[in-house]
């Protein structure tokens, strides 16, 4: 990354840094209201950055250790971000050892952005996709921090405040929807979660249609593809 392809970056990532804004302050007043101060926040936005996954892990915090409930919730609210790696992944792929921060980068918010906007033509294509991630990344970390030091320092009630992340959610989908040129994805994904929602419950449906969608995906992905061609 360099100054350049930062500058050139900012702009597309605005709307980002007003969602985390309020996103990574929930997260942050939500940690503090648990008893973990500034510190836990910087630490878990810089090394998990992962907003589900830490809004998640402060259930984790508070109650007795499980390592295999932590890792199989854990991968059923992330295992999203194996859709995402696998469309970006010849993107990815010839981005160098760039590619290892853009993986752990991409986000909900930096996929969106990745999916769709060009890079310009007077920077690198490359260093530009990189520098959306680091930009996002930053906004998450001081967010984070910042909205625990708020919810340490003034009295707030927290009550509720975790359905940030179920607005967000359906702020990315209807967005993606609106810039699709076909739904299919979109019904194959809805169609498959709730089947599994109806036959297996709430508390277990997530890893089984996570499965049967990407086994789907893989599945349409070459007449998709050769529909939008």
């Amino acid at each position: 990354m360099n100054l350049k392809s930062l500058k050139k970056a900012f702009p597309y990532t605005i709307p980002v840094l007003l969602g985390y804004l309020f996103l990574g302050s929930a997260f942050g007043i939500l940690l503090s209201s648990k008893g973990y101060g500034p510190l836990w926040a910087l630490i878990m936005s810089v090394t998990m950055y992962a907003g589900s996954g830490q809004f998640v892990a402060i259930g984790f915090l508070t109650s007795p250790f499980d390592l295999i409930n932590a890792f199989v919730v854990t991968l059923m609210v992330n295992l999203r971000h194996l859709f995402y790696g696998l469309s970006l992944l010849e993107r990815f792929k010839a981005a160098g050892k760039k590619r290892f921060y853009m993986m752990f980068s991409l986000t909900d918010e930096t996929y969106s952005l990745l999916c769709g906007i060009k890079a310009p033509k007077e920077v690198d294509k490359h260093q530009f996709y990189c520098s959306i991630g680091f930009l996002d990344h930053i906004y998450w970390i001081i967010s984070c921090v910042l909205g625990n030091i708020i919810g340490s320092t003034i009295p707030f009630n927290a009550k509720g405040i975790d359905f940030v992340m179920t607005a967000l959610f359906m702020v990315i989908f209807l967005d993606q929807w609106k810039d699709s040129k076909t739904h299919i994805p979109q019904f194959v994904g809805i169609g498959i979660s709730v089947l599994c929602l109806l036959l297996i419950g709430a508390e277990n449906f997530l890893l089984p249609a996570m499965s049967l969608i990407l086994i789907c995906s893989g599945i349409l992905k070459r007449r998709l593809e050769a529909k939008l061609a």
